[in-house]
């Protein structure tokens, strides 16, 4: 049930995350969720892709400072405190979040989330014992 996600490293200039989606799509790798956090010098970009090992053979290819990173995928009531909801059943287990971003599923009527957290089977264990749906790895890629 973990997803791998890539983290690329980038400088904070003008191109370089058009870079990385051009190596991608010339790789025939599509982008299902993307979160980037950045500084005035750097920033990191997250993406979840359909073909993770492929993507990250091609951008290391390409000169971009790449590492891969397990985190899980959630699906949420895209309504008012769906999100709330699922933050406090791990808070009150006391499994803290790194970061979170969202993604939209064509096949869904629900919120899908990426998560990475300090102890991702143990956050599988509580979210599926509140009845969330924990996405598998091919879920969330064939979104």
């Amino acid at each position: 049930m973990l997803v791998k996600q890539i983290s690329v490293f980038l400088e904070n200039k003008e191109g370089r995350i058009a870079k990385v989606t051009r190596v991608l799509s010339d790789n025939k790798i599509n982008i299902r969720a993307l979160s980037i956090a950045d500084t005035t010098e750097f920033g990191i970009l997250r993406i979840i892709v359909d073909h993770p090992a492929e993507a990250e053979k091609a951008l290391k290819e390409n000169g971009f400072t790449v590492s891969m990173t397990e985190v899980i995928a959630i699906a949420i009531e895209d309504q008012p405190g769906g999100l709330a909801n699922a933050l406090d059943i791990l808070h009150s287990n006391k499994i803290s979040v790194e970061y979170l971003y969202a993604f939209i599923s064509k096949t869904s009527d629900k919120a899908n989330v990426i998560l990475r957290v300090e102890d991702c089977e143990r956050a599988i264990e509580c979210l599926q014992n509140k009845g969330y749906n924990v996405l598998t790895a091919s879920e969330v890629y064939q979104q």
